[in-house]
């Protein structure tokens, strides 16, 4: 493909603005554009001219079937063919979809996650077409996206939620825009950017280990000589079979309208990363989930397997998912961008307050939002941020909230011009923050970056807690000024309300190291939240504070919230039984084996020393059975321990119970049962090894 062939290409499947301009008629234009601004019912017969253009469209581009495709609780996305024929009297077929085919779909809703808002005989559940995120073509169908809901109302999907939260922070944010003389300002919307981390490792290597295909990671495994501790990966040079990979993956996401920007080699060997241009969150979370998908389907075309768990190997970096979320108007103004003087720009500092006071307010939400079986491995390890969730902003930013704590004047640090010293090179101005890659919640100029989340994660929940966090803040300022909007006080009220909420909130920031025991003790100190583990965080789900944010917004009812717990603590006690069975497993018929077989070999070759040579000459391969039968007759015991504790955890019946059981007893059992295991590994040639090992994994792959 050529650069000049790229415009042409992309958005090439989606039935985007520009292909719902030059086809819809102006009218029925003006009203789907209505809806999707302003959020007003779109009527039955407008919804029949776009189905009937909107088929008309996806037949031209070879699609023969449409789907209602939304995103459940499983985190992933669903889908129902249906085709566009409809049967005539005489033998025939009609190509037909109706404007109630398009708004409305009823898929079988028993089988998906519903946390106790479905019995398994209640099937009935609604697709509800969300005009907001282009419908586009893939595999011959053409997809609509949509929101899912239960026959009594209940979101059952990511979506719903997601588009609550915009809304809600839409409507707190114009709010306060016009109480700071911003009038004009109809509508405010989150943006984000969602850098998506993987790991690309031989498809044929991959179908050889039971662990990656059942479980998306590796539960035994002795670390290879080389890991990543040469730095000679991350931005490395491409390897030409993993470039045209991206290539294609490239290709493929400008087809459907993904602006996919930035590729590069990650930290880990095999580790990759792609991040997109910013996109409204509801566009950015559907284009995520696409990403996904469309990076496992290219990557079997090239003979990869894609690996998007946070922990696929042990001893080298996970996979990562940093949310970089931002603001803006419809006017075109950025809300985080500080300007040249941030400590003049009122709107600026309100916003950031407003962040601020959400992050601090709702830590243990953020820190939920993030949890998994999958990150629990990877958040807090030298590649992530901590677990503790904190805020970096920066040394200049830092001295503006000094200035507002403190009444002083603020003095702004004189751009610094950039000389690397050879006079060849050019000059630039240093950025106003740096990059703190410890930091789960960092400002990055005119953006936060929120780094806490797993590469396997729907990016809609972090987005529905920062969206309904902030405008929950938001409102809280407002209350505080509202009755000196107007007045020549309003300024002096506002900055005194943006002290106090400083002061208040102050412990969140911190701008050191947070990997250092040090600030572990100090966010002990600040009463800061350290949840390491999902059963550990998420009953705070179900907090009286947390309840009354969700339900003051309308984002969850109380009912909805509780589901959600539910879901999310079966789904992390299925994910540790399912890693459990598949180990033992693995231990027992796989890696036993190729053990046995190694130790009979050595001690063939011992027997046959002595039995030529007449004397004890086996030294090394005395040494070698010995050490190799203490790792034998650990690796009994832990298999039969982790064995028995799997049958009393089954037994329990109360959820947090049981998903604190797993945690506690059964990935204990595991990781004693792991160290024996690769300690034996280590020593047996890879021939006796059934599957492939770390250095195949990790470097036959690139």
């Amino acid at each position: 493909m050529s650069s000049t062939s790229v415009p042409e290409i992309y958005g090439s499947l989606v039935f985007n603005d520009k292909v719902m301009r030059e086809r819809l008629p102006k009218a029925t234009y003006k009203a789907v554009q209505k809806t999707i601004q302003n959020g007003t019912h779109l009527e039955l017969d407008v919804a029949n001219t776009v189905a009937a253009v909107m088929k008309n469209w996806a037949l031209e581009h070879g699609a023969t079937h449409f789907t209602h495709w939304f995103q459940p609780m499983t985190g992933l996305t669903a889908e129902k063919h249906d085709s566009f024929i409809s049967p005539t009297g005489d033998g025939g077929v009609l190509m037909d979809f109706s404007g109630k085919e398009l708004v409305k779909g009823e898929p079988d809703a028993s089988s998906f996650p519903s946390g106790g808002l479905r019995a398994t005989f209640e099937a009935r559940g609604y697709t509800a077409w969300d005009p907001s995120s282009p419908a586009f073509i893939k595999d011959g169908s053409l997809y609509i996206p949509t929101a899912f809901c239960s026959y009594s109302g209940e979101a059952l999907d990511k979506k719903t939620p997601l588009l609550r939260s915009m809304e809600a922070l839409d409507e707190s944010a114009v709010r306060m825009l016009h109480a700071l003389g911003h009038e004009e300002v109809k509508h405010v919307q989150t943006t984000v950017g969602s850098e998506q981390e993987y790991f690309l490792i031989d498809k044929e290597l991959y179908k050889d280990r039971e662990d990656l295909l059942l479980c998306g990671r590796t539960l035994i495994g002795a670390n290879a000589p080389k890991g990543q501790e040469m730095e000679d990966h991350y931005f490395g040079v491409l390897r030409p079979r993993v470039a045209e990979f991206m290539h294609d993956l490239d290709e493929e996401l400008w087809k459907l309208g993904i602006p996919a920007k930035t590729k590069h080699n990650e930290v880990a060997p095999s580790q990759h990363e792609l991040a997109p241009v910013f996109e409204t969150s509801n566009v950015a979370a559907d284009h995520n989930q696409l990403t996904m998908e469309m990076m496992k389907k290219v990557a079997d075309r090239h003979n990869f397997a894609c690996l998007l768990h946070e922990k696929p190997f042990e001893g080298v970096n996970g996979s990562g998912k940093h949310n970089n979320w931002s603001l803006s108007t419809d006017t075109g103004e950025n809300l985080l961008n500080p300007g040249k003087e941030p400590e003049n720009n009122l709107t600026f500092l309100t916003m950031l307050m407003a962040t601020i006071a959400a992050v601090d307010n709702y830590a243990d939400l953020m820190r939920i939002s993030v949890a998994s079986a999958g990150n629990d491995h990877r958040l807090g390890a030298n590649e992530a941020p901590p677990a503790i969730v904190s805020m970096y902003v920066g040394d200049e930013l830092e001295r503006v909230l000094e200035a507002i704590e403190t009444d002083t004047a603020f003095s702004a640090t004189a751009k610094k011009t950039m000389d690397i010293g050879a006079h060849v090179l050019p000059t630039f101005s240093q950025d106003n923050t740096d990059r703190n890659r410890t930091s789960p919640f960092a400002f990055t100029g005119n953006k936060f970056e929120f780094r806490m989340p797993g590469s396997s994660l729907s990016i809609a929940d972090p987005n529905i807690i920062l969206n309904t966090a902030f405008a929950d803040a938001l409102d809280d300022i407002y209350d505080k000024v509202k009755e000196f909007i107007g007045k020549p006080e309003f300024e002096t009220r506002l900055r005194a309300t943006l002290k106090d909420l400083l002061k208040e909130h102050r412990r969140i920031i911190f701008n050191g190291n947070g990997y250092s025991d040090a600030w572990v003790k100090e966010a002990e100190k600040r009463g800061l939240y350290n949840l390491k583990s999902l059963p550990e965080a998420l009953p705070y789900l179900v907090a009286d504070k947390n309840m009354k944010l969700f339900e003051k917004h309308h984002i969850f009812t109380e009912t909805e919230i509780r589901s959600r717990y539910e879901v999310y603590l079966e789904n992390y006690s299925k994910t540790i039984h399912i890693e459990a069975l598949t180990m033992s497993e693995m231990v027992k018929k796989d890696f036993t084996t190729g053990l046995i077989a190694y130790e009979n070999a050595v001690a063939t070759e011992a027997a046959r020393k002595n039995a030529v040579l007449k004397e004890s000459v086996s030294k090394l391969e005395e040494k070698i059975l010995k050490e190799l039968d203490g790792y034998s007759e650990k690796i009994g015991t832990g298999v039969e321990k982790l064995e028995k504790d799997l049958k009393k955890v089954e037994k329990i019946t109360d959820s947090l119970e049981l998903a604190k059981s797993y945690h506690d007893v059964i990935l204990k059992d595991m990781d004693d049962l792991r160290k024996p295991v690769d300690a034996a590994e280590a020593m047996i040639p890879e021939t006796y090894l059934p599957y492939p090992t770390y250095s195949k994994l990790l470097f036959a792959s690139r």
